[in-house]
């Protein structure tokens, strides 16, 4: 929404289901509720807040909570909503804040407004289950954002997530799963993210056939070198499932690990040559926009705070299943990194699952679009839903035996034998 006193009201149609209106206003708001960002007037957020109504914190919850949480005292809020005499809007403002648990900002408004003869009659904007935020201090706008997203999707999965079979008796047959699966594993998530790969040029690659040093197809081969980091990539990521089967806490290993395995990806297009070393550095620096996807992730100056949450998050954890679904979407949400953040993410994902005893999971390139679209649904609109319902159905009828005896209890009479996500090679 544009304003402006030459506004015509106009409704402008955009792609992607977005539009911009061009709203007249015969006066401009004054500079104090203007903040500048990127070169855009902006309303801060006492003053957004002011201005939307009612039904847009009923429909945006987590939005809103955030945006509350984040406002250092009622100072700015409350001054707008004095000088305009918006008793209405101070009620379910103040219901607000009563339900995420910070009663004393809300005495603080209703006394306000009472203090200048308006009868405030506080309501709670919210539906049951929707506050998903604690009393406490504000902090970084993305790390109340990511808490919340935790803490608004976790029933979800919770209730629709077979429970945990728990850690393997025999961790040798679970981790010769693991090695067993790999072909299919890297095929898969390699051709999802765009590499033509083979299972020949996989195969070569394990074997240690591949000699980008003295080899010319190979060192220029892209699709080589991808294989090549995947494969180093994935050596570590099972030597982190190893551990997590060992009862180790799945978070913190990941947190320790991640880093790393990112830079075995693309280590060996380092080593060719084809990207700058320090593409081996860590968390990016630059915007990034997805292939196919109407979701932008955060901006790159966030990312800092935002991972940090994520494994605190992932630490705190008592359910399996929540990390394994919460930890895969999130890293995504965040995108922590300006290449190589799908196939960390399904790593993630899968040591997870293992911190529960589920078998290594591939997503396969045939489910490509209903994989991203269930990623679009949780990222845009916050319905972890089809991720849980549809995306994460797996068949775990190709297993091998010792992943059989783990899961068959817990997985035969439930909806993951229903779509094409594997865990057989």
């Amino acid at each position: 929404m544009v304003c402006s006193p030459k506004g015509t009201n106009h409704a402008i149609t955009l792609l992607f289901g977005t539009s911009l209106y061009d709203l007249k206003v015969t006066e401009m708001s004054a500079s104090a509720d203007i903040v500048v960002r990127d070169g855009l007037w902006l309303f801060s957020p006492a003053s957004a807040l002011v201005r939307v109504v009612e039904s847009f914190l009923v429909r945006n919850p987590v939005e809103t909570q955030v945006v509350l949480a984040n406002l250092g005292d009622a100072s700015d809020l409350l001054r707008l909503l004095l000088n305009g005499g918006h008793f209405a809007k101070t009620g379910y403002l103040a219901g607000a804040f009563r339900q995420m648990g910070r009663s004393a900002r809300a005495d603080e408004m209703i006394g306000a407004m009472k203090g200048v003869g308006y009868n405030v009659r506080e309501s709670n904007p919210f539906e049951a289950g929707q506050i998903f935020g604690a009393p406490g201090r504000a902090a970084v706008p993305i790390v109340k954002r990511i808490e919340m997203l935790w803490k608004s999707a976790r029933p979800v999965i919770i209730n629709t997530f077979p429970k945990a079979p728990g850690l393997p008796k025999d961790a040798g047959a679970y981790l010769r799963h693991v090695d067993g699966i790999y072909k299919s594993d890297a095929y898969h998530s390699l051709s999802i993210e765009g590499y033509s790969v083979t299972p020949e040029v996989i195969e070569k690659v394990r074997q240690g056939n591949w000699s980008p040093e003295v080899d010319h197809e190979d060192r220029k081969s892209r699709d080589a070198l991808a294989a090549r980091g995947y494969w180093q990539a994935f050596q570590l990521v099972k030597a982190a499932v190893q551990k997590v089967i060992a009862g180790e806490n799945p978070g913190t290993l990941a947190r320790a690990a991640h880093k790393e395995w990112h830079r075995e990806l693309f280590q060996p297009c380092v080593r060719a040559g084809l990207i700058e070393p320090g593409a081996l550095a860590g968390y990016r620096n630059i915007p990034v926009y997805l292939r196919n996807s109407r979701y932008v992730p955060p901006r790159w100056e966030v990312v800092r705070d935002a991972m940090p949450a994520l494994f605190d998050l992932l630490e705190q954890e008592t359910e399996p299943g929540v990390r394994a679904v919460l930890g895969h979407w999130l890293f995504g949400y965040i995108h922590p990194y300006a290449d190589g953040n799908g196939r960390m993410a399904r790593f993630l994902m899968n040591v997870m699952l293992a911190s529960g005893g589920y078998p290594w999971t591939v997503i396969c390139v045939e489910d490509h679009n209903a994989y991203l679209d269930a990623l679009d649904c949780a990222s845009i609109d916050t319905d972890i839903r089809p991720s849980t319902v549809s995306s994460w159905r797996s068949a775990y009828a190709g297993c091998p035996p010792v992943a059989q005896e783990a899961v068959e209890d817990a997985f035969l009479s439930s909806f993951f034998l229903r779509t094409r996500f594997s865990v057989s090679s």
